[in-house]
């Protein structure tokens, strides 16, 4: 940021010449003031981890099911208007199931996706489809929203945090009988943002409702701001 020039007259023979108050030069003296600001804004997509379980009796036939289970699984999403982008595949396991004396008893699949939803209007009916695709063998294992567009409350909050700083310094400074002079520096000291928490089903494995309600709530977002400003006595500040 560029200083600001305040000339300062001297009357009488004292300086002849008008003296040039810089704010930011070297020496002169500085207020540092931290500001922290908020501002929510409500989440409009949805990312569901959903997964299918199907034990057989054998290795092969495990597999085929949860083929078979997650297919029909994904094409309810896809009828419902989800897109293949949104759709991805996080997980494949398959493992023996053992009796206590070690005899392989059968076989249990796993097949996990993370699927993003847009419309959150249309996002209930489609959870609720895609459970009743995959029947008994059908897992809500989390969800949880988010904004698309997070940097809109970011910068809302930035702001919060600039002008709560500012507000911060102009009382500070006129408590210690100063002005505030130039910005110095501005700088960004907010935390890297996360996601919100996911919410994990309570009953994993029992089919979702009709029609599932959900309510996407608030997101919030924190910035902090350091604020450096120069100190000019008197009226030649603009405090």
């Amino acid at each position: 940021l560029a200083s600001v020039g305040w000339l300062v007259a001297w009357p009488g023979g004292g300086r002849s010449a008008a003296a040039a108050v810089t704010g930011c030069g070297h020496g002169t003296p500085v207020l540092t003031v931290r500001g922290t600001g908020t501002a929510t804004g409500t989440p409009d997509e949805l990312t569901v981890n959903l997964a299918v379980s199907v034990v057989g009796q054998d290795a092969k036939g495990a597999l085929a099911s949860d083929d078979a289970t997650t297919s029909a699984v994904l094409a309810a999403l896809t009828s419902g208007g989800v897109a293949q982008a949104d759709i991805q595949t996080t997980g494949l396991s398959l493992q023996p199931d053992y009796a206590p004396d070690g005899t392989v008893t059968g076989y249990a699949a796993r097949n996990q996706v993370v699927v993003t939803l847009h419309h959150l209007g249309a996002a209930g009916s489609l959870v609720d489809a895609a459970v009743a695709a995959g029947g008994n063998a059908a897992r809500i294992d989390s969800l949880s929203f988010a904004l698309s567009q997070p940097r809109t409350i970011e910068d809302r909050a930035r702001h919060d945090a600039v002008r709560q700083a500012a507000s911060h310094g102009a009382a500070m400074a006129a408590a210690a009988g100063e002005h505030l002079g130039s910005v110095c520096s501005v700088t960004d000291k907010s935390a890297s943002s996360s996601p919100p928490p996911p919410y994990f089903a309570p009953s994993a494995g029992i089919a979702a409702p009709s029609h599932v309600p959900l309510a996407p709530g608030t997101q919030k977002a924190t910035a902090q701001v350091q604020l450096v400003y120069a100190l000019v006595p008197g009226a030649a500040g603009r405090g």
